[in-house]
């Protein structure tokens, strides 16, 4: 885990924070679903082995779902998490006394799934804090305008960068719908888009400024179709794209607690599995401690990108080998919280490639301040407080950074990345098939959803419906 939390001082002294308070809490989560604290120690001094109806790798969105509709079906899951919370990607927590999103931000009115599970649970939604003004790429450093002109020169621009999406995402809901048209355009990394396009320098890092940010890491990283088909998920224009800003009562993770309260299945938190053995009709899984599980199935409900860090025997088949190996989670996903005095002004703002920090979006204003969210670029080291604190002026001139908080997904070892994005290729060359299961080894997760993939809960919502069918299915 690479979270930590600086208050910048003077002579350059370095006060840090250990998050083992907010881990421990995590733990409480778990209860919520029948989890005492005892249970989620994973009882390393237990020799005998443990079956369970199901095993469930991953207690975020999708490992809860599934384990959520297989208790409905009489069903008694156990869900193996390696980190001593719940949530996986989606980390609540709070800084500077504000309830925040760690990991995660933000739902839509669009996504059919999360506003039913949210009514399922009379969690209410309100949009996040809106910008009073705007930063973006111009002729020469960033110009300022209001979030109307902002928006007014950016439509034209995307809409023009995803012209023709409307028709290969014909049905976004069914990627492959229109695979005659994939095939000219899955090939390409939004940097090849960037390329096609007729655009001033200007225009160039104004749209360059958000693939980046989206790729975690230069444009050619990302596929065009990945962000072609939310953009198509979304509405098809770039107002209802920015319109996806829901935030949950209670925070991201509210809805996930409710699901594993329905569930009333097993959690074993710090149960990090090495390796997943198929052999006779059931499957066995074993945890770091060397703990052993078995069950007539399991359900792999981990970051892609994490696949390959765990043991599977017979191996993987070449679709889920391939997105082991090429990864589908973003490389680059450096999240700040800062907590700013001084300059207040809710302000948004979006820089060039390779800036040290590429996004900032407002958030609660205080009587000291405000909090601002940001995401860092590759070359910002934010252990430094000092070079976090120039990063920060060149938006806000004048102000200073009582404290902050990062958290490196990139460096994460139960997530190796952040959200998920395709790369160039990836949708034809391993959908539908990653989708499939593999014997008796069944995967879920957001980034390999067929709808709102990688950077999404209803993602992951939806790949735990589809993994908790086939499961019924399997054991008949």
């Amino acid at each position: 885990m690479t979270s930590r939390e600086t208050e910048p001082a003077r002579h350059r002294r370095i006060a840090r924070r250990p998050f083992l308070k907010a881990a421990g809490a995590a733990m409480v989560v778990a209860s919520v679903g029948g989890v005492g604290s005892a249970q989620a120690a994973d009882r390393r001094g237990a020799a005998a082995d443990e079956s369970a109806d199901a095993l469930i790798i991953g207690a975020g969105y999708a490992g809860v779902t599934v384990a959520r509709e297989l208790s409905a079906r009489g069903m008694k899951p156990l869900v193996l998490e390696a980190r001593k919370r719940t949530g996986g990607r989606i980390w609540t927590d709070t800084f500077s006394g504000e309830q925040v999103e760690i990991g995660g931000g933000w739902v839509g009115e669009q996504q059919a799934l999360v506003q039913r599970e949210l009514t399922r649970y009379g969690i209410t939604t309100s949009p996040d804090i809106g910008p009073e003004r705007m930063l973006l790429p111009g002729d020469s450093g960033l110009e300022s305008m209001t979030p109307e002109e902002a928006v007014g020169a950016l439509g034209p621009l995307w809409a023009e960068f995803y012209r023709g999406s409307e028709s290969y995402f014909e049905r976004p809901y069914e990627p492959l719908h229109r695979r005659d048209l994939l095939v000219d355009v899955d090939g390409l990394s939004l940097a090849d888009r960037l390329r096609q396009l007729s655009l001033s320098p200007k225009e160039f890092h104004r749209l360059n400024s958000e693939t980046s940010l989206y790729s975690g890491g230069p444009s050619s990283i990302g596929a065009l179709t990945g962000m072609s088909q939310w953009f198509q998920l979304a509405g098809g224009n770039y107002e209802s794209f920015l319109s996806m800003n829901q935030k949950p009562a209670g925070g991201m993770i509210s809805l996930l607690r409710s699901m594993l309260a329905e569930a009333r299945a097993e959690v074993r938190l710090q149960s990090a599995v090495t390796r997943i053995t198929e052999s006779n009709g059931a499957v066995t899984v074993e945890v770091s401690s060397g703990k052993r599980y078995t069950a007539p199935l399991v359900v792999v409900a981990t970051p892609t990108n994490v696949w390959k860090d765990i043991v599977f025997q017979p191996g993987l088949p070449p679709a889920h080998a391939t997105a082991a190996r090429q990864g589908i989670g973003v490389p680059h996903s450096n999240k700040l919280w800062l907590h700013v005095r001084g300059r207040t002004e809710a302000l948004f703002a979006q820089t060039p490639e390779g800036s040290p920090i590429s996004m900032m979006l407002p958030q609660q204003q205080l009587a000291d301040g405000r909090l601002m969210v940001a995401f860092a670029g590759p070359s910002l080291d934010t252990s430094d407080p000092l070079a976090v604190q120039e990063a920060v002026r060149q938006f806000l001139p004048g102000s200073s950074l009582i404290r902050y908080r990062t958290m490196d997904w990139g460096r994460d070892r139960y997530a190796r990345g952040g959200w998920g994005l395709r790369r160039p290729g990836q949708l034809l060359n391993l959908f539908p098939r990653i989708e499939e299961p593999h014997g008796r080894i069944l995967f879920a997760g957001a980034d390999i959803a067929r709808g709102w993939h990688g950077a999404y809960i209803e993602g992951a919502i939806e790949s735990g419906l589809r993994a908790a069918s086939q499961a019924v299915a399997l054991v008949g």
